[in-house]
């Protein structure tokens, strides 16, 4: 069954319309019923214009649409006019409502999920409803679309032929930085997200343990107010106070040099001091070893001496 085309007016309101239908530049447009199933469904990241007309019709076609948040899917399905039926699915109430998406999808629905913006799956609980389908036997459509993953590694000007995506950094300094230490050995393009409360902080984290490599910094993609920053990351670093906090982050790292295999002097003391705050000099040194390329008896010798500066700090500073 293939769409059909009606001419109407360019105001068209989603409550006069039919459940099965959309509205693109002014025409409304009949969908044929969706075929049961899960369709992920990609969305806009900001510009409601960057939906697909596959996505559209899906979406008017089918019986359900699972969202993170209904107020912001809400808007996208009001802006073309289709008059579907919305739940919550997000990390809070999934282990409640997934049963009962289940239980619809066994009863023959057809279903979207969609995320509050790109791709869905990509850092939410998605994941978890998927698989749960496709061990039910469902069948499960992907729906190719916007992400802001994709988009950041296409605007950053940095090596895209390998990247790892690694999402969100821990809140806390000292966690944030050993999985930063950790990252750094990945010889691939780096892609982060952040918030714009915790940007200032990711970014001096980065500039200690990765300061030479080239990065990006992609914040409110396709939005009014998109900014793109590109420089050496100790640049980007010092440059953070001046970043407007509002809106959302993509951080995208180069990926380590080729002759990177030994680290630089600078980069394992920074290492070692990272590991110094969380283990013994036994531990760190095993650590900074295993991370750096550096000799054993070069890095033993380099701890010490950082051990000794961090326990005179400390002492001071309890006199």
């Amino acid at each position: 069954m293939r769409a059909k085309t009606i001419p109407t007016s360019p105001a068209i309101n989603s409550k006069d319309t039919s459940p099965s239908s959309y509205a693109v530049a002014g025409q409304l447009v009949v969908a044929p019923k969706a075929r049961p199933g899960l369709y992920l469904v990609a969305t806009p990241i900001g510009n409601l214009g960057d939906i697909t007309l596959r996505a559209l019709e899906t979406l008017a076609g089918v019986d359900l649409i699972a969202c993170e948040d209904t107020r912001i899917t809400r808007r996208l399905t009001e802006r073309y006019a289709i008059a579907a039926e919305l739940t919550p699915y997000h990390e809070h109430n999934a282990e409640a409502a997934r049963p009962k998406i289940l239980q619809r999808l066994a009863e023959g629905a057809a279903i979207g999920l969609v995320s509050d913006a790109g791709t869905p799956l990509i850092s939410d609980p998605g994941y978890k409803l998927v698989r749960e389908a496709c061990a039910a036997g469902h069948t499960v459509t992907a729906l190719p679309g916007p992400s802001s993953v994709l988009a950041a590694l296409s605007v950053a000007a940095l090596p895209t032929d390998r990247f790892f995506f690694e999402g969100f950094l821990p809140a806390k300094q000292q966690a944030r930085r050993h999985r930063l230490t950790e990252l750094a050995r990945i010889d691939a393009t780096l892609v982060l997200f952040e918030s714009g409360s915790r940007v200032q902080d990711t970014l001096a984290d980065l500039a200690a343990i990765m300061g030479s490599r080239e990065a990006a910094i992609c914040r409110e993609l396709t939005k009014l107010h998109e900014e793109i920053s590109r420089a050496a990351v100790s640049e980007l670093a010092e440059r953070a106070d001046t970043l407007e906090k509002r809106g959302e982050f993509v951080l995208v790292i180069g990926p380590p040099p080729r002759d990177a295999d030994v680290m630089t002097s600078g980069d394992l003391d920074a290492l070692l001091k990272e590991q110094l705050q969380m283990h013994s000099v036994k531990d760190a040194v095993m650590h900074a070893v295993e991370l750096s390329g550096r000799p054993r008896r070069e890095v033993y010798a380099r701890a010490l001496a950082l051990a000794k500066v961090i326990e005179a700090r400390e002492t001071d500073g309890q006199d």
